[in-house]
């Protein structure tokens, strides 16, 4: 049967500090994301389904239980959220990507300005996430509780994640309150854009 495990962070607890607390990365990712991988390896087990491919798994979501979406999206979510963060981040995108928003978005403040106004604007716990569709632009959307832009279940703005942004209370309650936009702020100062750019390079080899 599948077996999904929780990812070790590639940094301490507090090492984003102060822009995202020790103690809510503690709980974000020792509690939520644990939960969301054990419960999906249970609703995986109970429907005797085995699926080790949790992309191909999110783009087949609509065939499986609400256990399955919410959970898998759970894991799926956290696990690129946690990887495109870093205490020694780059700052700024390059090369093709850079590119690619300038193009889209007319530059970076203008592309931050967008995720910002999709994160407050996404009623709710949920996501905004910059994406690439299937044609290779780029684009912003927004989803509810723990969908992404991969599923299936999107009747539009479907494509490949690369920069996801968790406005759920739980990633940022303890440090901003109900300031969802200082969360949103503060975020840009531990996103390791090289990171990014890595995804964007394997989604756009994928979808040639």
């Amino acid at each position: 049967m599948s077996s999904f495990t929780l990812p070790q962070l590639p940094y301490a607890y507090d090492a984003l500090e102060p822009y995202l607390d020790k103690e809510t990365m503690t709980i974000h990712h020792q509690k939520h994301h644990k939960a969301y991988v054990d419960n999906l390896n249970a609703a995986l087990e109970q429907a005797d389904e085995k699926d080790d491919d949790l992309d191909s798994l999110l783009q087949r979501i609509s065939e499986y239980s609400p256990a399955v979406r919410n959970n898998g999206g759970g894991h799926y979510n956290h696990s690129l959220f946690w990887e495109i963060l870093s205490p020694s981040p780059r700052l700024n995108p390059e090369g093709k990507l850079a590119e690619a928003i300038n193009t889209t978005f007319g530059s970076l403040d203008h592309l931050k300005a967008e995720i910002k106004k999709g994160g407050l604007g996404q009623f709710g716990s949920g996501w905004v996430w910059l994406y690439v569709k299937f044609n290779g632009s780029l684009a912003v959307s927004s989803t509810p509780n723990q969908d992404n832009p991969m599923m299936d279940i999107q009747s539009a703005n479907r494509g490949f994640p690369i920069l996801g942004i968790d406005v759920w209370e739980h990633a940022y309650y303890l440090a901003y309150q109900n300031k969802r936009a200082d969360y949103l702020d503060s975020f840009w100062a531990v996103l390791d854009w090289a990171s990014v750019e890595k995804k964007y390079e394997e989604v756009l080899s994928k979808i040639k």
